[in-house]
């Protein structure tokens, strides 16, 4: 009470108190790690052009040094004053340059949250980036005739060969002090409180560069490739190669800003932090950190990244329980969906349906300005499927995200709320030819976060199930689906499994039923097909079904396009709905183009590890079952039975877009719950925004703050 009536109305601390001004080494290192999970989780090519742009400033950096050094006749200290230009574009504007990412990476490899090939990719894409932007400048400088003005093309080839002369190790170490000063930016860049301070420092620190005579890689790179162009017009004679200049003048400059940037600052800046440096990544225990071989191999031998940022967010859901995630686009027709989502809950003690209302927005609308009106519709337009689903005895959260994408939202949420399953509807921006989850760019570079269900419906009817199976993961989750609609629905349940031929009947009758007493389905009907055609099978067994559960293709990409997809044939030819099931797995580049046969499943690699006494993927199975159905698969016509052909990955390096509004209605039954699984907060400018349908304001307002601070902290 006292400190409540010491502050004044505009909040300033009491007397006698002191407000820090500056952030303390684990704070800065916590904020160093928060930016290198986000860097890391980023698509290739998103890295990629992001080092192009920073390569292009970079060669900003060298024509303002050599114009300025034309117009000052080499004036030692003028002709750098615009030196730290292209570098201040770089570290303002978010690029990314190859010395500037020495310290975050390494700070995530250091704590065994990233493995050393992660670091290493992350590096060689981002240096990819600056060497084809740098190349791109050099080719625009020499060939473009920037350099116009008298004694320019003479300055920058003084200025470029000054390096060739310089052996191995003066070059080398000039180079690791240049890491240094651009490390110890990055730095004293996370420990500022303000963008002038930041600015004061890049712009003192890079001006050493020049004046010390140092070295930076890209800027060297660009220096050698110019002086090849300007040998080719006839500019330069001194017989420059390109191996000789990389050799001899990029890599010892390479290695340099690498060492000085890694040992020199990371290093002890690292071991200057308290044990408490990264609390939030050690919320379940030293488990969640790689392991050795996980952290020297990376997916060779597992996993290769531990999401800092998802294990924040995961601690406001930690006490969920069972959660099925269920993306809407009409609260007015999609009903069935979250019919069925709530049916699978309720088979669990503590099964939550997390509706989310999707709602794609005009690319010219403001999100920030409309986003709450429509929220507040999509509240009132959920209110009857908050209803259907406490008709199940779950508890129901709900949540409206407002942006100007939809369909890539779905696997935004995902990642950021970490459901056990999704279960969404097709819609018409999705293809049922891709037979996957997800479109098929995000299927060769991407991961699940969890298992998916795919609804296509026509009168939703769970009374009579098929399941064709030939033994793979993906039917292992339509089995849990079947065996929870079993008990939950009183579902008739058959199992198909198709053989080539008569004589491979008795096999596959052994099969099946050895499959369907390892998946908790004993008791379902068995049918064995000997015609040796899948796609027939299924059609005429769903003449008498009203659901048919099939598994994702695990046919490659480009295998599809010269092959007819077996899904495409059988959501056509059947009448009933469809359910399509997909688990993450871990396939290579070669598997995701041209596979075709058995795949391989287990913790997506850089996806949600979860805590395996905890969770194991979606476990449909009920309270009173011993544990999770072993995994099967639905089969394909070429090389293993084409109805489960196969799962894809998805990174959670996908952020969400920073054009997404989200927000959350939260009913009276979520404070048990621990929130609404929706308040990971997106980068800025997204808005999160909480709603109480209590009629304990009070209780509820206290809940609403305790969530906000939550996402606050792991924002």
């Amino acid at each position: 009470m006292r400190e409540v009536v010491e502050r004044s109305r505009s909040g300033a601390p009491a007397v006698g108190e002191a407000v820090r001004d500056r952030f303390s080494s684990d704070e800065v290192f916590q904020r160093i790690v928060a930016a290198a999970d986000e860097e890391v989780t980023s698509g290739g090519r998103e890295l990629f052009f992001s080092g192009v742009a920073a390569g292009l400033a970079i060669t900003i950096t060298f024509m303002l040094y050599v114009s300025l050094t034309a117009a000052t006749d080499g004036h030692p200290i003028l002709s750098v004053l615009l030196y730290p230009l292209g570098f201040v574009y770089i570290i303002i504007g978010g690029y990314q340059l190859y010395t500037e990412n020495t310290l975050p990476p390494v700070a995530l490899t250091l704590e065994r949250l990233a493995s050393l090939p992660t670091l290493l990719r992350h590096w060689g894409i981002v240096l990819a980036g600056n060497f084809t932007g740098g190349a791109f400048g050099a080719v625009v400088l020499s060939y473009g005739g920037v350099f116009s003005e008298e004694g320019a093309v003479e300055s920058a080839i003084y200025i470029s060969t000054g390096g060739l002369d310089v052996g191995f190790w003066p070059l080398f170490f000039k180079a690791a002090m240049a890491g240094l000063i651009v490390a110890g930016v990055v730095w004293v860049g996370f420990a500022s409180t303000n963008s002038v301070t930041r600015l004061l420092v890049v712009y003192l620190a890079f001006l050493a560069i020049p004046l010390g005579n140092l070295y930076h890689v890209v800027v060297s790179f660009t220096e050698v490739l110019y002086l090849l162009f300007a040998q080719q017009l006839g500019l330069y004679t001194g017989g420059i190669t390109l191996l000789g200049g990389l050799g001899g003048f990029v890599l010892p400059v390479l290695l340099g800003n690498t060492i000085g940037g890694v040992v020199l600052v990371t290093l002890v800046n690292y071991f200057q932090t308290s044990e408490e440096r990264l609390e939030e990544a050690r919320f379940e225990g030293m488990t969640r950190r790689l392991t050795v071989p996980e952290w020297v191999l990376g997916r060779a031998a597992g996993r290769s990244y531990v999401p800092i940022l998802d294990a924040t967010e995961a601690t406001l859901f930690a006490n969920e329980g069972y959660r099925i995630m269920v993306p809407i686009t009409n609260p007015r027709t999609d009903g069935p969906i979250v019919e069925l989502a709530s049916r699978l809950a309720s088979d669990h003690e503590d099964g939550l349906v997390h509706i989310v209302h999707v709602v794609q927005a005009p690319e010219r609308m403001s999100l920030s300005a409309g986003a709450g009106r429509i929220a507040d519709v999509s509240e009132e337009g959920m209110a009857g499927l908050r209803e259907t689903a406490e008709g199940y005895d779950v508890d129901v959260s709900t949540s409206t995200v407002v942006s100007h994408r939809s369909f890539e939202e779905v696997f935004n949420m995902a990642r950021r709320t970490r459901p056990e399953a999704v279960l969404m509807g097709w819609g018409e921006d999705q293809l049922w030819s891709a037979a996957r989850a997800e479109r098929p760019i995000d299927e060769l570079t991407n991961q699940l976060p969890c298992d998916f269900l795919i609804l296509s419906e026509s009168d939703l009817d769970t009374s009579r199930v098929l399941l064709p199976t030939s033994g793979g993961p993906d039917s292992g989750l339509g089995a849990e689906v079947a065996s929870v609609l079993s008990r939950t629905a009183g579902a008739e349940v058959s199992l198909l499994h198709v053989v080539d031929g008569p004589e491979d009947r008795a096999a596959g009758e052994g099969f099946l039923t050895n499959w369907a007493a390892e998946n908790d389905l004993a008791g379902a009907n068995k049918i064995v097909d000997d015609g040796g055609d899948v796609e027939g099978a299924i059609a005429r067994e769903a003449e008498n079904t009203t659901l048919v559960i099939i598994g994702a293709t695990e046919k490659g990409l480009l295998s599809r396009l010269v092959s007819d997809s077996l899904h495409l044939d059988v959501i056509h030819d059947v009448d009933c709905s469809v359910l399509l099931a997909e688990r993450p797995s871990s396939r290579s580049i070669r598997d995701r183009l041209f596979g075709s046969g058995r795949r391989v499943t287990g913790p997506p690699d850089g996806g949600v590890e979860r805590d395996d006494g905890a969770s194991r993927g979606a476990e449909l199975s009920g309270p009173d079952d011993s544990g999770p159905a072993p995994l099967a698969a639905v089969g394909s016509d070429d090389g293993g039975d084409a109805a489960d052909e196969g799962a894809t990955e998805q990174r959670p390096d996908d952020e969400p877009s920073e054009s997404t509004v989200i927000t959350d209605h939260v009913g009276p039954d979520d404070e048990e719950a621990g929130g609404d699984g929706s308040d990971g907060a997106p980068p800025e400018p997204s808005v999160v925004t909480d709603h109480d349908d209590s009629d304990d304001e009070e209780a509820d307002g206290e809940k609403a703050d305790g969530r906000r601070d939550a996402t606050d902290d792991a924002a």
